[in-house]
């Protein structure tokens, strides 16, 4: 199969050369008005199991004699969409002439609406025309159906990209988000067709995928892409639609939005003269975490009308977050390859690429998500943190945090002998060293969190456990006086682990540079569990390092709830068998 790609060597383009190049079964024509440009792009990408050969396209310059090329599919990788003008469909008309699949990035809501005005013509052709092949409003849609599922109905859908600082954001991209800053785009919004101004509308959200360190909570602005309208066609009795973007530092994010502002109330016309100057700022002026995400969430109710609330969180480390938006049309021409070409037709690809395509390109990168019920059915503190992710911890750590009253068992203990840190080790309570020495811990639970008692031998101290708000949102927090840590709860495999995040004295939040190192986590060995505790200080050294083990006492109703869950198991298996 023949892909010619239009700005093959561009940010979009060349990540779908990235997802594609490893498949013997492609010819992919790396195209763009630079012939220079594309033949350096395919050298540089040494030896591929696809054939890669460079070519010089102009959309603007005699398309059907540039698509003597004669590819099977054109993807339109270039943009921005919202500049094309008048001619903006010129592309799509010469390949239905020439009877060639089309596929594009469009992020435009304008662009990727008009699309379906070719449909006829594409199904009299025999081809597809697919426009929005990218994560907004593909793995968006895709994903909605996933939350949508046992619901009579859904009442709001939101969503946003948080990209990574480093993620290294086109000129196209930006030339489009300055093209309509702080201009009036057509949305949902209260059940009424209205009008919103892209990035100077904002919400706070922490993208936190079960079991996994969350994203810092996130600034997100609302931008225009095709969900704004793709979205309802899909689901009419929607009363809002809302999509944003949360682009990091926060710093040059509120810089953004000032000027948009600008925009919005007329005293520029747009930031389109900026575009260079926010191109630079952008891939120039970074920091932060290596790390980036995506969320949608979805509110609506059942057939008896009861509410639902539920959310889809992507995490994506290092180099493998810039891939999400090609990845649709990869697994498209995957499908292509394996005898599954989607429908003929033109329309906004908001159905032809299911969330399990996603999930088998995620396989075998550091891409992680999972769901999230947020309808609040007044869950334990643990499980309700970890969502989906608790389901797969070991029985022993689950019992210890759902149903437990009290723990006992063993443990030893060690003490740093610095001033510091015995100066620090008192302010906490933390107990004498000692070895083998028996522990207690009573687990108090109310609406509100958990107060943990801690005895070791005959020296007590507690602490309080409480889901985190705000910036700590998606955190265990744990108070010791005047102090509050806010810890990530990662599930790994066999263990628990608790990583700071952030840190507060007396609500005033302090520097992560200056907070104590931790490394805390419980297992399961020998059927039992156990604890490991180590806390240090830069300038301290040590402070205190305690581990043992505990072995739960359950309240009444989880002890004949664990006997009933291990009568069933029991006859599971034996079905099974």
């Amino acid at each position: 199969m023949k892909l010619l790609i239009v700005g093959g060597y561009g940010t979009f383009g060349g990540r779908i050369v990235q997802l594609l190049e490893n498949e013997p079964r492609l010819e992919l024509i790396i195209a763009g008005r630079s012939l220079a440009k594309a033949a350096a792009y395919c050298k540089g990408r040494g030896d591929t199991k696809a054939r890669l050969a460079p070519a010089a396209f102009d959309r603007d310059g005699d398309l059907g004699a540039q698509l003597a090329l004669a590819p099977d599919i054109v993807v339109d990788a270039s943009g921005p969409f919202q500049a094309y003008g008048e001619g903006r469909y010129r592309l799509i008309e010469a390949c239905i002439e020439a009877r060639i699949h089309y596929l594009d990035l469009a992020d435009g809501s304008e662009f990727v609406a008009g699309v379906a005005g070719f449909d006829a013509a594409a199904r009299a052709a025999g081809i597809l025309v697919l426009s929005g092949v990218s994560s907004f409003p593909v793995l968006t849609a895709g994903v909605v159906r996933r939350l949508s599922a046992g619901m009579a109905r859904v009442d709001t859908i939101r969503g946003g990209i948080a990209p990574s600082p480093f993620a290294g954001v086109g000129e196209n991209v930006i030339r489009a988000i300055a093209s309509y800053a702080g201009r009036p785009v057509r949305l949902l919004r209260d059940g009424r067709p209205a009008e919103g101004y892209p990035l100077t509308e904002q919400m706070r959200y922490t993208i936190a995928p079960p079991g996994r360190v969350p994203v810092r909570n996130t600034l997100f602005s609302l931008v225009d892409v095709p969900d704004l309208r793709a979205l309802q066609a899909l689901w009419p009795e929607a009363s809002t639609i809302w999509m944003g973007a949360g682009p990091v530092p926060e710093v040059l994010h509120r810089a953004l939005i000032g000027l948009a502002w600008l925009a919005r109330i007329g005293l520029i016309r747009s930031l389109s003269p900026l575009a260079p100057l926010m191109h630079w700022a952008t891939n120039r002026l970074s920091w932060g975490e290596h790390r980036g995400g995506m969320f949608v969430a979805a509110e609506g109710a059942d057939e008896a009308g009861k509410p639902i609330k539920r959310s889809w969180h992507l995490l994506a480390e290092g180099d493998d977050g810039p891939l999400i938006p090609s990845m649709a049309v990869a697994a498209i021409v995957r499908k292509a390859l394996d005898g599954r070409m989607p429908a003929p037709g033109a329309r906004a690809a908001v159905g032809d690429v299911e969330l399990e395509d996603y999930e088998a390109l995620f396989a075998g990168k550091t891409i992680h998500s999972g769901f999230r019920d947020d309808t609040g059915k007044g869950k334990a503190l643990y499980p309700d943190l970890l969502g989906d992710a608790w389901k797969n911890l070991p029985a022993e750590i689950r019992a210890m945090h759902e149903g437990a009253v009290m723990a006992q068992g063993r443990a030893s203990v060690e003490r740093g002998d610095g001033l510091l840190s015995r100066l620090a080790a008192r302010l906490i309570g933390f107990p004498p060293a000692g070895t083998d020495v028996a522990v207690k811990v009573r687990f108090d639970i109310d609406a509100d969190g958990e107060t943990w008692t801690r005895t070791f031998g005959t020296h007590g101290f507690s602490s309080r456990q409480f889901a985190g708000r705000g910036r700590s949102e998606r955190l265990l927090c744990e108070g010791f006086g005047p102090l509050t840590f806010a810890m990530a709860l990662v599930a790994g495999e066999n263990r628990l682990s608790l990583v700071l995040r952030r840190w507060s004295l007396l609500g005033l939040p302090l520097p992560m540079w200056l907070c104590p190192r931790s490394n805390a986590y419980e297992t399961v060995e020998d059927g039992r569990f156990r604890f490991h505790v180590e806390i240090s200080h830069p300038l301290a050294g040590p402070i205190v390092r305690y581990r043992g083990w505990l072995e739960p006492v359950l309240a009444a109703g989880c002890r004949e709830a664990q006997s009933g869950s291990a009568a069933t198991a029991t006859i599971s298996m034996t079905i099974s068998a």
